[in-house]
């Protein structure tokens, strides 16, 4: 024993049995529902505004009124996905930034084409209007 108290060697009631444990005092990131409103509640507003027009035919303005429905949904689509990467998440199919992993590209290859094919039919479907 040493005069500033007991040695680690001894085995005493001062020393460390285990191994050292390592906890994180960060909590972990996600998205909190001051962030998650805003960007739900736009993309319900553009929906409906997408929505709208052409279910009820609205005359000379709902083509104008579908497709600043349809832009406001997609900023809010935006809005969400870099909220969502910003804590962490990434897309089904796609490793996270920080693995060092390559994407796949049939996986982006797919949601090209699926998101071509949406836009594609929005745009036909607004184009109908007129």
């Amino acid at each position: 024993m040493s005069p500033d108290g007991p040695d680690e060697q001894d085995g005493g009631p001062g020393s460390v049995a285990g191994p050292e444990v390592e906890v994180e005092l960060r909590p972990q990131p996600r998205l909190r529902i001051w962030q998650l409103a805003p960007i739900v509640g736009l993309a319900a507003m553009g929906s409906l505004m997408f929505a709208f027009p052409l279910a009820f035919e609205f005359g000379d303005g709902g083509a104008v009124v579908a497709m600043l429905g349809l832009l406001i949904s997609c900023c809010a689509a935006g809005w969400g996905m870099m909220a969502a990467r910003r804590v962490g998440h990434t897309w089904p199919g796609l490793p996270s930034r920080e693995s060092g992993k390559r994407s796949d590209w049939r996986m982006i290859a797919l949601y090209v084409v699926v998101g071509a094919g949406l836009v594609a039919l929005a745009v036909w479907r607004v184009a109908r209007l007129r």
